[in-house]
């Protein structure tokens, strides 16, 4: 044997055993119908202001705090439907990050890593998508309403977990259609179907000659393999009655007013976040803009996203729990830093990465509680800090999935899918 058939057999053993390690950790992770929505405050949401006020503080600000259902627990007066709603959910005071910058944080939050030149980390939704998703579901594992999820993507993941995009919820999606030329007739679709898999499944199986199924190449990121396979989605999503999930039309006028009506895009993103839980897919990341507020946050959150926030979050909670659906989904409000509890000159709050709140609930969560707090001021941690890691780490045994779970760089390196520990909320 010459050293270059020696070097050619060693590397096709080296693929079947990682192969073989991927097949086994996937058997053991629990295909358990678990789904995950992120609503995503982009700017740096006040925590001040929403969940951990400081009422007759210098620090206080102009809102009042209102009781909740749940017992103890109070929140922001801008917030009635999401207090009425509490009882399922938790507030996480005493989240420490330390990251003040808008891009940094917002990877950071969206990661649990720091951003690294080398490797390029996938966001936590790529990441479900591909331990939790099915790969029969028509509709993509992974969609983002807003920009933030397409903007971390799926990192070395690879492209089988790029979030599909929905800018206007509500709205179907553009080329969800198959081409007018084609009508609907699906047979003739197929046709073109079958052909362009022909084509690819030629290109790729030439790429890995020792690894023979189309599944098997994927799973160790054979580039074609993956391209095949996300237009395998296209085509089906073009037929699909599923189709028709991203369409707000056949609901009643009484939920979209619910929700804050067509006008609020969060709101409308948050019930298309409930019709896609609904269908099956695994992860919706539903953005919220506009909460860098350096000036004038009081009148800014009363009069603008405090009640966006309030209609979308709190009845997306309800309608959850209506339908059943609220221990199989795990909902995570975060944004990439909390506001200084020190009011500016402006009338705003700046950044804030030192103590701050994110909330969290459903799944195997234990609702109506509040964990960790800060001081009197809200300018230090008073008990119970936790990391983003332990935030992960929360989410994904509230998913029901094995903390113990790894997944790899695009050269085949184990990651341990989170480095914290579960918060005690369960």
């Amino acid at each position: 044997m010459n050293r270059r058939h020696f070097l050619q057999h060693t590397t096709e053993f080296a693929s079947l055993a990682l192969l073989s390690n991927l097949h086994a950790q996937e058997a053991t992770i629990k295909k358990n119908g678990k789904r995950l929505i992120v609503l995503w405050m982009s700017g740096g949401p006040s925590h001040m202001d929403l969940w951990d006020l400081k009422t007759g503080e210098s620090t206080g600000g102009d809102f009042k705090q209102i009781k909740t259902s749940a017992n103890g627990v109070q929140i922001s007066e801008v917030l009635p439907t999401v207090a009425s709603q509490f009882k399922n959910l938790v507030a996480i005071r005493s989240l420490v990050t330390n990251e003040g910058s808008h891009e940094r944080g917002t990877f950071l939050m969206n990661t649990a890593k720091q951003p690294n030149p080398v490797v390029q980390y996938p966001a936590m939704g790529a990441v479900v998508s591909s331990l939790i998703g099915s790969k029969e579901l028509a509709l993509p594992n992974f969609i983002g309403i807003g920009g933030t999820a397409q903007r971390i993507g799926p990192g070395f993941l690879g492209a089988m977990y790029t979030p599909f995009v929905v800018q206007n919820p509500g709205v179907p999606p553009e080329n969800i259609k198959p081409p007018s030329e084609i009508g609907n007739e699906e047979e003739r679709l197929r046709r073109r179907q079958r052909l362009f898999y022909g084509i690819e499944d030629e290109f790729a199986a030439k790429i890995m000659p020792h690894v023979k199924g189309a599944k098997d190449r994927e799973s160790l990121g054979n580039v074609a393999q993956s391209h095949a396979s996300i237009y395998g989605k296209a085509f089906d999503l073009t037929i699909s009655p599923l189709r028709t999930v991203f369409e707000i039309k056949n609901e009643s006028q009484a939920t979209i007013d619910a929700y804050g009506g067509r006008m609020n895009q969060f709101g409308m993103g948050c019930l298309l976040a409930r019709k896609l839980i609904e269908k099956g897919v695994s992860c919706v990341q539903v953005d919220l803009g506009g909460w860098d507020n350096h000036n004038n946050i009081f009148s800014t959150i009363r009069n603008g996203n405090g009640p966006r926030l309030d209609k979308g979050f709190g009845n997306l909670v309800k309608e959850l729990n209506d339908i059943g659906l609220w221990k199989d989904t795990v909902v995570l409000w975060m944004g990439e830093f909390g506001r200084t509890p020190k009011i500016n000159q402006n009338g705003g709050r700046d950044h804030w990465a030192r103590c701050w709140s994110v909330v969290l609930g459903g799944g195997s969560i234990k609702g109506g509680q509040a964990y960790g707090s800060t001081s009197k001021d809200g300018l230090d941690i008073k008990d119970k800090p936790c990391s983003i890691g332990d935030i992960y780490a929360t989410v994904y045994k509230a998913l029901g999935m094995d903390l113990s779970a790894q997944i790899r760089d695009n050269i085949g390196r184990p990651m341990a899918i989170a480095e914290g520990k579960p918060l005690d909320i369960f």
